[in-house]
């Protein structure tokens, strides 16, 4: 009896163990087979789940569209519980590699706000899920695949770990009530800052709009095209730029402080020139101007401009963490993000560029997106991207970053 007792207990302990492993195989499989399963099961098994969206949070109106108007479009349509988290991404980026470290499996980050720099050091150490973008529908549907801003990032190959999520381009805006006057290239940009000596300057690097705009400048001396593909070393760097950091020399004398320290960020410049203490603004925002006289805190008189050469574009992306415990829910919202739908109430409620491809609207759609009431003060989509001028590699924005506090503060 004895006997039979032990051997039932043992068939028993069997069975468990043998459920035990089978439930750790299918967790498994659904990691692993992610990429082979149809967009109906990955539906399917994102339905009734949450996902956590992480990044930037300090636009409060983009806030309230992700978890607003995304949260709403995911909830009704796919069951998904859809959650924005403000975030510095140099916080997001040392927590997955802190877990990745740690040889975590399973985070609480899902999806991620991302770009350039940040892209490329994160899909240089793991810390991204991918290539995903080519099972999501909409890529297809209504983005250009063979946009370089859809293959590259900032010179980069994107290799399907992100997909994009909105456009972003650099534009100056003034009040033209004060300064009728905008000016249309570097040169002219010096004779601005010297008749109007002390009231222009730019955010100190690494800021990420004063990096952009001293990028800008760079172009306007020195060409775009030599960057494109030159390795971020630091010498050749230098050599390359040293027409621009001439330039930035010689302006230093007739920006605010005499060009001795800048303002600490974008949001101290545009305080700056919201109490007049500047005369000139610069954003990556390229409809900034209508939101701010929209809501009373620019004047009606202020313009947007750009260079005749052009200024620099870049492009927002979604990505999905590594060890995201619900990968199927986060392509499910990427994708839903990238839906017509969706990008034309990003471009209508917060004035972003949208990333999807005007040949591939319907009717119906472009008729919608043509609709949208940009507002006072900004150039036209069709203007900005006529005038759009494509980023550096990643690795060369930190060289050049350094280059300038040594060559350019205070010289």
């Amino acid at each position: 009896m004895k006997k039979k007792w032990l051997a039932l207990l043992l068939a028993v302990m069997m069975v468990l163990s043998f459920a035990s492993c089978g439930g750790g195989a299918a967790e498994e499989a659904t990691e692993t087979d992610l990429a082979s399963m149809s967009w109906d099961q990955i539906e399917e098994q994102a339905k009734g789940t949450d996902v956590a969206f992480y990044g930037w949070g300090g636009d409060e109106n983009r806030n309230n569209w992700l978890n607003g108007t995304v949260a709403d479009y995911l909830k009704e349509n796919y069951d998904i519980n859809f959650e924005y988290v403000g975030m510095d991404i140099n916080d997001i980026l040392s927590k997955l590699t802190s877990e990745k470290e740690a040889g975590e499996t399973s985070g609480s980050i899902d999806m991620i706000w991302i770009n350039g720099e940040n892209f490329y050091t994160a899909k240089e150490n793991g810390l991204l899920y991918g290539p995903f973008t080519d099972q999501l529908p909409n890529m297809e549907k209504y983005v250009d695949t063979e946009d370089p801003e859809t293959l590259n990032d900032f010179c980069k190959p994107i290799d399907g770990y992100e997909a994009p999520y909105a456009k972003a381009q650099m534009v100056m805006f003034n009040d033209s009530a004060v300064t009728p006057e905008a000016p249309k290239n570097a040169d002219e940009f010096l004779e601005y800052a010297k008749k109007y000596k002390g009231k222009v300057t730019y955010p100190a690097l690494p800021d990420f709009t004063g990096s952009a705009f001293v990028r800008n400048l760079i172009y306007e001396k020195c060409g775009w095209e030599q960057f494109q593909d030159m390795k971020a070393d630091k010498e050749t760097v230098k050599a390359a730029i040293e027409p621009a950091l001439e330039y930035l020399r010689e302006l230093n004398p007739y920006l605010w402080n005499e060009g001795k320290t800048f303002p600490s960020d974008s949001t101290a410049l545009d305080k700056m020139f919201q109490d007049g203490e500047v005369v000139m603004n610069m954003s990556y925002g390229p409809f900034s101007v209508a939101s701010g006289i929209a809501d009373g805190t620019l004047p009606e008189t202020c313009q947007t401009f750009v260079f005749d050469n052009g200024t620099i574009g870049n492009t927002n992306y979604m990505a999905i963490a590594f060890d995201a415990p619900n990968k199927a829910g986060a392509m499910v919202a990427i994708n839903a993000i990238l839906s017509a739908d969706l990008q034309l109430t990003q471009y209508s409620e917060l004035r972003d560029l949208p990333v999807v491809d005007q040949d591939k609207l319907s009717d119906d759609e472009k008729t919608a997106f043509d609709a949208v009431d940009l507002g006072q003060g900004v150039l036209s989509q069709a203007e900005l991207l006529a005038h759009r001028l494509p980023e550096m590699p990643a690795d060369l924005v930190p060289v050049i970053e350094e280059i300038w506090a040594e060559e350019v503060v205070g010289k």
